[in-house]
């Protein structure tokens, strides 16, 4: 990959200005498709249908709201040659005739088919899809070519099986098309990075004993929105006792005088997500936190170090300690505490980094991966754990890491 990483250290303004290079949308645009036509070319496959939201975004450009993504109503089809067909929730098709003009008008077409199942497949909208999409690929000669797609609805998938369309998996080869980032991808990462630089400070300013972690779920929301955020996906806030073991959530627990306390912040900005942790202690600190904050940042530090082009994976799993070394009976069990994974437009892309799966099949790192990295240590105390999370590009001179708010030492809020 021959892109130039350097304008990720330096954070753009979000606005586009005539003074400055900043994300270039055109080129983005131009990028991911044609990373997803290169995937798909040197596949076996005649077509790609997606369902994902994400890759839907990747290969149309287009977004509409998150309250459908989990509805598989919207789907895109790309073929061999071809332009992307988006079939999209009503008037929305519409709106991309006027406003996406990246797209090919007669190629933007309102479609609807069960909403997860809500509209009943003895409607027949599956049925209509199907017979459509196959004259489709009729008249692209693709007929006699496997179709590979990403999620799908039962019903549609019986019935485009029952037209003789064989169905592959394309979830792999769009993972594969998307994990290398382009520089205005990698902007996008950083700049949403930025965002929670700055909301980390709030609530180190806010984290006093009598406020609620919801509270500081709803003041994360404030600031990110503000900010110009697109999406607050979710954030866990987890104090005192809920510390250990991580129960990856929120509640109304009031926080109190010495809780330790961690935060993850997932939201995205023009649709490029962050994942990102950060442990404080709530007026004064005790050896017991100290300590564990220590380790959880010698494991971070060891497992940054290794990061470069040509490393694989399970060496940077192995740099992490077992399952059974922090008090748990399998790696299954202790999933996600020591655990790195791609970002991008999804929060869980490739390279999943973690002793359940690199092991057995490590993945190479290459320039243009982008990935967060998360350790997590148990306290000796039996109730407080320190958990850190940095988001790095992987760079031929090594890593750069986006994840800017202070995390070398155990930072005490509101310091008695």
């Amino acid at each position: 990959m021959s892109e130039d990483f350097g304008p990720i250290i330096n954070t753009p303004g979000h606005s586009g200005v005539d003074f400055e290079t900043r994300v270039d949308f055109d080129r983005l645009r131009s990028y991911r498709l044609a990373r997803a036509r290169e995937a798909l070319d040197q596949s076996d496959l005649g077509a790609i249908l997606l369902f994902d939201f994400y890759n839907i975004r990747y290969v149309s450009q287009t977004w509409i709201g998150g309250a459908l993504g989990d509805k598989m109503t919207r789907y895109c089809l790309l073929t061999r040659g071809g332009e992307p067909m988006l079939w999209d929730f009503g008037s929305a098709a519409r709106h991309h005739q006027l406003f996406s003009p990246w797209l090919e008008p007669e190629n933007c077409r309102a479609g609807m088919l069960g909403l997860r199942g809500a509209i009943a497949p003895q409607v027949g909208l599956f049925e209509s899809a199907v017979k459509e999409l196959v004259g489709i690929l009729s008249d692209h000669g693709l007929l006699d070519q496997p179709v590979g797609i990403d999620l799908v609805e039962l019903p549609f998938l019986f019935e485009i099986q029952k037209a003789g369309v064989e169905i592959r998996d394309a979830q792999q080869l769009m993972l594969d098309a998307r994990q290398i980032k382009s520089q205005d991808e990698l902007m996008l990462l950083s700049q949403a990075a930025a965002m929670v630089d700055g909301v980390y400070q709030d609530i180190f300013e806010a984290l006093k004993p009598g406020v609620r972690e919801n509270e500081i779920v709803a003041l994360a929301n404030q600031r990110l929105y503000e900010m110009g955020s697109d999406q607050v996906e979710a954030i866990n806030a987890v104090s005192g006792e809920r510390c250990n073991p991580h129960p990856h959530n929120f509640t109304d627990r009031l926080i109190r005088p010495g809780d330790q306390a961690f935060f993850d912040i997932i939201h995205s900005y023009n649709g490029y997500r962050t994942c990102y942790y950060r442990t404080m202690s709530v007026g004064s600190s005790t050896a017991p936190q100290r300590e564990a904050y220590a380790q959880a940042r010698a494991w971070m530090d060891t497992a940054i170090e290794l990061v470069r082009p040509g490393v694989g994976t399970d060496e940077i799993a192995l740099a992490w300690p077992a399952a059974t070394d922090f008090g748990f009976a399998n790696e299954m069990a202790a999933f996600g505490l020591q655990f790195g994974h791609g970002l991008g437009l999804g929060l869980h892309e490739r390279p999943v980094i973690s002793r359940l799966n690199s092991l057995r099949d490590p993945i190479e790192l290459q320039a243009g991966m982008v990935f967060a990295l998360e350790t997590y240590c148990p306290a000796s105390d039996g109730v407080s754990a320190a958990r850190i999370e940095e988001e790095i590009v992987v760079t031929e001179d090594g890593p750069t890491i986006l994840t800017h708010f202070p995390s070398q030492e155990l930072m005490v809020a509101n310091r008695y």
